[in-house]
């Protein structure tokens, strides 16, 4: 690990204007750290935001809460209004890592983790997201876990979080504040880029710009549910994960959410299948047929083919259960 300075802020503001006199934030550390002592990334100085006064969870008006960055994702799975108004955000959060990384890991970090790709954490491995211009060795070689919607020629990774999932399906939007003094808000959805030429840059955030609060709106209508298909039952990062909201009037589908993990470079909304679907019969053969509207983009690289008919009956599956259809899907 390389030498660095470190200092713990005393307030966001200070926080800021370190991070943009090439400060990086720190929390948790349960990938910053990781990153660090395998030196792909060497920051000079670190900024501990740990003890910030953003901890907290607390209802706005109108029906939303306000979710301090600094909340642990076990603080957030477990809080009752959580687990009463957005289950499908508690359900993710579960879902992801060892309860023992839950504790460490804030909110903030959470939506700020940077790819599992083996190719970014090898060093002697071309990749255009840790060293740009070099190329992405995970185009012909072991793209198992890669993505198949919103890549490019320049990189392929997935973006790991099961939560962020879970906060584009609902429209999550977060808060942040900018070394000039300046707050702004935008959709969780729209903090992440996608790779195109320049795979390096990943989040729509300005240098010592720092995520203060993750507001929820109003609990959407409808039955939540998080599904994720991994190799091995805990601790794994999903192959492809389903976050849907659903409600259903009539037998037919009144409103509709609908995010994809593990199919891309980030947390994917899946806008094609809800206009699909919406006003549809909640039936599997309509689930099926916005599956196969949302996933006919997608192009596998051998590996990950399997992925592509794998994302459908998770769809199809998740939604059934979504619409209050117990049975399993066939594989």
């Amino acid at each position: 690990m390389r030498p660095f300075s470190y200092e713990r802020a005393v307030d966001a503001a200070s926080a800021t204007r370190a991070g943009a006199n090439g400060g990086r934030f720190i929390s948790g550390g349960t990938n910053l750290l990781d990153l660090m002592k395998l030196g792909i990334e060497g920051p000079e100085r670190l900024i501990d935001v740990s003890r910030l006064e953003l901890d907290q969870i607390e209802e706005r008006d109108g029906g939303g809460l306000s979710v301090g960055s600094q909340v642990t994702n076990s603080a957030l799975a477990s809080d009752p209004l959580v687990r009463e108004r957005y289950r499908v955000l508690s359900l993710a959060l579960l879902s992801g890592a060892t309860v023992q990384l839950r504790n460490k890991a804030s909110t903030g970090g959470n939506l700020l983790q940077r790819t599992r790709c083996p190719y970014f954490y090898e060093s002697g491995q071309a990749c255009n997201k840790r060293e740009p211009g070099s190329g992405c060795a995970a185009l012909k070689g072991h793209n198992r876990l890669h993505a198949i919607l919103g890549a490019s020629e320049q990189c392929i990774a997935t973006h790991p979080s099961d939560m962020a999932v879970a906060m584009v399906a609902i429209d999550a939007r977060v808060s942040c504040l900018h070394p000039s003094g300046e707050r702004r808000q935008m959709a969780v959805e729209d903090l992440y880029l996608s790779p195109g030429t320049h795979p390096e840059r990943e989040y729509a955030l300005e240098p010592g710009e720092l995520i203060e609060h993750v507001l929820l709106p109003p609990a959407p209508p409808g039955r939540h549910i998080y599904r994720k298909a991994r190799d091995r039952a805990s601790y794994a990062f999903a192959l492809v994960s389903v976050a849907a909201v659903l409600e259903v009037k009539d037998g037919k589908v009144a409103s509709v959410r609908l995010a994809l993990g593990g199919v891309a470079p980030k947390p994917w909304r899946a806008h094609l299948a809800e206009r699909a679907l919406v006003g549809k019969t909640a039936s599997r053969e309509q689930f099926s047929r916005a599956a196969d509207v949302e996933l006919a983009p997608a192009e596998g690289r051998g590996a990950n083919d399997f992925k592509i008919p794998l994302a459908k009956r998770l769809i199809i599956s998740t939604l059934a259960e979504a619409a209050g259809d117990a049975q399993e899907v066939a594989s």
